[in-house]
């Protein structure tokens, strides 16, 4: 069977010829150049990797559009160049096909079967337009002209081009597989709350962080701009961010409201002292990827800046963790997730690295290591005995369920969301990994989920740290997670 699909792939069609011959009959024109130019820029995802770094300079949308492109671009190189061309082998068109002036230098020698700068194109342009669709309309012009410009310099048979496209298009939609696209709508909530207008932030603290996101983008501007009259303090290295703004809380006696720039770690720490102040939160995301400010629909400053100006507040459940440990007893707040295992060990070894490498690199080379190390912790689950690799609790129920949770549809639930991975099954760190890769991790043994309103953990085998919100928090060997109903005010229209 295989055969009878083999032979006619690796033919020539009349068709493939005939359109050749049209294009080779076109006039010549400036456009000749141009197109020479488009497809050496497209040669190994150059001209991909410019037009990603141009969209993912700022934060938000065009920033996950651009990552998504890039890791489809990787998939379809992947099928095109090391599975497409081995397996269906088919001689390019003569350099005779076209003109001339058309002819590229360096002709490639590899099949022609299918088109690899065309499956890069198709991938990273609809990857793209699963985040952005303005965006994937206006790189559509440039994929498009990229993939002709194949047939244009006489390098591929235009049928190369459409099966390069058609997989292109498939490792983009297979990105959704293990990174499911974020809904544009925000969580939902049934629990409106009161909270003051806030005309130019008067009487606001605002908590500005500007060493948030990957850029070093500071946002201080942005919160001068929506909140002219707020009081703007920063981190201070040497205390605690929750012990600096209640002490000037105190010291105030003014505060009506709290605002915060920066990302989900600074956001958690400002929105559990609003929570124990009983004081609403305004927002402005600033972070790396912005999780928090994402699912409860605060994108911007304008939008910040707009509900602080109406007055308009919701109700949303926090989560919180008691943690119990070497004969002391602290509290934490959260707002998206915690984990105990093997993601608190991550990150302390990617602070550690990141006095070197940045983020994102000092992050990869952290998780292969804490993996390589990890070791089974042996817990009470409320009162239930088991072996885990790690647990993650999320602030509400996410979706979807398995190893890649993306977003909360509602923000009221009074639930937490648990996840574990066992280590009492055989084999559990090599079956996991399996079922990630396949994302049916939600249907192995190695793994269990639930939702409920509070969990025990109990350690039997030494202490641990409990990890909020990205920050590593402290020592303990009893950790008690509840989730705390509409226990935070925040700003949103």
């Amino acid at each position: 069977m295989f055969r009878h699909i083999k032979r006619p792939l690796s033919q020539v069609g009349e068709t493939d010829r005939a359109l050749v011959r049209r294009s080779a009959a076109l006039p010549r024109s400036p456009a000749d150049r141009a197109l020479m130019a488009l497809t050496r820029s497209a040669n190994k995802g150059r001209l991909w990797w410019v037009v990603a770094a141009t969209i993912g300079a700022r934060k938000g949308t065009g920033r996950r559009a651009a990552m998504r492109g890039l890791v489809a671009i990787g998939g379809a190189s992947l099928t095109a160049n090391l599975i497409g061309k081995p397996l269906f082998p088919r001689r390019r068109p003569a350099a005779e096909e076209v003109p001339e002036h058309r002819r590229l230098v360096k002709r490639p020698t590899s099949s022609s079967f299918p088109s690899g700068h065309s499956a890069s194109a198709a991938a990273f342009t609809a990857a793209v337009a699963m985040e952005s669709p303005v965006l994937g309309l206006a790189i559509a012009p440039i994929a498009a002209a990229v993939a002709y410009s194949r047939v244009h310099t006489g390098v591929h048979w235009p049928s190369d081009v459409g099966a390069g496209a058609l997989i292109g298009v498939g490792a983009a939609f297979a990105t959704r597989h293990w990174w499911p696209v974020h809904p544009d709508v925000p969580g939902d909530t049934a629990h409106p709350a009161e909270a003051p207008v806030m005309v130019d932030g008067e009487d606001m603290l605002a908590l500005v962080n500007p060493r948030s996101g990957i850029d070093g983008q500071d946002p201080t501007e942005d919160v001068r701009y929506a909140w002219p009259k707020a009081t703007i303090i920063y981190p201070d290295a040497h205390q605690d961010i929750r012990v600096q703004l209640a002490a000037e809380i105190e010291r105030r006696g003014s505060v009506r409201a709290l605002g915060v720039a920066g990302g989900d770690g600074t956001v958690a720490a400002v929105a559990s002292v609003a929570a124990e102040y009983k004081l609403p939160l305004a927002l402005i995301p600033a972070g790396t990827l912005n999780h928090f400010a994402r699912d409860v629909g605060v994108r911007s400053m304008p939008d910040a800046d707009a509900a602080t100006e109406a007055g308009a507040a919701v109700g949303m459940d926090l989560g919180e963790v008691t943690v119990e440990g070497l004969g002391e007893t602290e509290r934490r707040w959260f707002v998206n997730t915690a984990s105990i295992g093997g993601y608190p060990e991550m990150v302390r070894m990617r602070e550690k690295l990141q006095d070197k490498l940045p983020k994102w690199p000092a992050a990869a080379i952290a998780m292969v290591r804490s993996l390589h190390k990890a070791r089974p912790l042996e817990v009470e689950l409320n009162g239930h005995r088991t072996s885990v690799w790690l647990i993650f609790v999320g602030n509400g129920p996410y979706i979807p369920k398995g190893f890649a949770p993306a977003h909360r549809p509602a923000l009221d639930t009074g639930l937490l969301d648990v996840r574990y991975l066992r280590a009492d099954v055989p084999y559990s760190r090599a079956r996991f990994i399996a079922a990630a890769l396949t994302n049916t991790l939600d249907t192995s043994h190695v793994y269990r989920e639930y939702d409920v309103a509070e969990l025990e953990v109990k350690l039997l085998n030494g202490n641990r740290r409990v990890a909020t919100d990205g920050e590593v928090g402290p020592l303990g060997s009893r950790f008690l997670f509840k989730s705390q109903p509409s226990a935070l005010a925040l700003y949103r229209l």
